[in-house]
């Protein structure tokens, strides 16, 4: 070891030390003792029976979560970009047209995606604060006549809602593809992949499900399937090439054989399924009236401190993550800080179009309860008059 001019850094010999925070935030969410205790069992190898059995059950719990039938539906080994990028590379080939509704940011990211892939990418965009009628998709999807149209259903950068039942039957008119985004929505809004004829959906874990970010549950349902079967050119990602994930996950096959694809993570898989677990027991339509009444929970106290809604109509505004207007006689960063300071409580700003403009609280899964809403409320007050009287604006 002569050679060895880096020292040991002293840095790793202090034990790690993680505070707990409370992450009011768009994501991630807190994590229960339950999941937390799955995470921490022991290692199981990627080939090995028992962690296949945790797959399935993981399958199967997100076909209830989905509302789907579709044997396509597993989880990939990677952060809510990946569903994106999954959609796209699987469902598009070079030059294919892609609509997309833009309400935010992740509509943004999915343009960007696509245009790297080489799709031709056409736009339906409005007011970031309004949904995108029916009428107006109808409109869009027979002038541009595209393979795939693309929704988010629940915009975190601006806490829109974008209501995706009908839209569905518009695609099928059409014979086009649809592809849902539920990362932030999933749990706290209905969603029906089957009944709706959604073709593809895809999630975050640590959103509502609340488990530690690092995988996508994704759905294809046999149209969607017959695209990516079908296609003219290989299907450009190796890492999210659905036909070879199927194998692993044994979506295709009635017997019990697996083909190794990727070294899957056994203790987020052990998470996922609890975190799974936690909302079939509680049952999803509960799970959905949990987080919208603690919504009408926070609205009502927001609009008591004084607050403007940055999406105005209640009915267009995502349970789970909720905008308003940052006073002009605010630092929206004093306010950030100051919850954080003082009460380990991440409240978080704008991001993309809305940075710097408005506050962007979370309701999600193990954190939506009334006493976390309350304590928001109150961390809030304080910061908003604490930023009042040492802003500098």
């Amino acid at each position: 070891m002569e050679n060895q001019t880096i020292p040991p850094p002293v840095e790793l010999k202090n034990p790690l030390v993680v505070s707990h925070k409370l992450l009011m935030g768009p994501g991630p969410s807190n994590a229960c003792p339950r999941v937390l205790q799955a995470l921490s069992q022991p290692v199981l190898g990627h080939m090995h029976t028992e962690l296949f059995q945790i797959m399935d059950d993981i399958k199967i719990g997100m076909r209830y979560l989905f509302q789907t039938r579709s044997n396509l539906t597993l989880a990939l080994s990677s952060s809510g970009h990946s569903g994106m990028e999954a959609v796209i590379c699987n469902l598009l080939e070079p030059a294919d047209k892609m609509l997309i509704l833009i309400g935010g940011i992740w509509g943004e990211r999915a343009s960007d995606m696509a245009k790297r892939h080489g799709v031709q990418v056409e736009i339906l965009k409005k007011e970031l604060n309004r949904p995108v009628s029916l009428i107006e998709i109808d409109s869009a999807v027979s002038r541009f006549r595209p393979k795939l149209l693309f929704v988010v259903q629940g915009e975190s950068s601006t806490g829109i809602y974008q209501d995706v039942e009908g839209i569905g039957e518009i695609t099928r008119r059409y014979n086009c593809l649809l592809a849902v985004d539920t990362v932030a929505s999933l749990g706290s809004v209905p969603l029906y992949m089957d009944l709706w004829n959604i073709d593809v959906v895809y999630t975050g874990c640590q959103k509502i499900i609340g488990v530690p970010p690092g995988l996508t549950p994704i759905s294809f349902n046999e149209r969607a399937q017959k695209v990516i079967f079908n296609r003219k050119t290989p299907i450009q990602s190796y890492y999210l090439d659905m036909t070879l994930l199927g194998q692993q996950w044994n979506c295709f096959s009635k017997d019990l054989s697996r083909v190794y694809h990727h070294t899957t993570c056994a203790n987020l898989l052990y998470g996922l399924r609890e975190g799974i677990a936690i909302l079939v027991e509680e049952q999803l339509e509960n799970t959905i009236k949990r987080h919208q009444t603690c919504a009408q929970r926070l609205y009502r106290g927001l609009e008591k401190l004084g607050l403007e809604f940055y999406v105005e109509e209640e009915h267009h505004r995502l349970p789970s993550v909720t905008t308003v207007n940052v006073p002009k006689d605010v630092d929206w960063k004093n306010v950030l800080a100051y919850a954080m300071k003082n009460y380990r409580m991440e409240i978080s700003g704008g991001l993309g179009p809305t940075a710097g403009k408005v506050f962007r609280i979370g309701i999600m899964g193990y954190n939506a309860t009334p006493e976390n809403i309350d304590g928001t409320l109150q961390v809030l007050k304080e910061a908003l008059e604490y930023s009042r009287n040492h802003s500098k604006l």
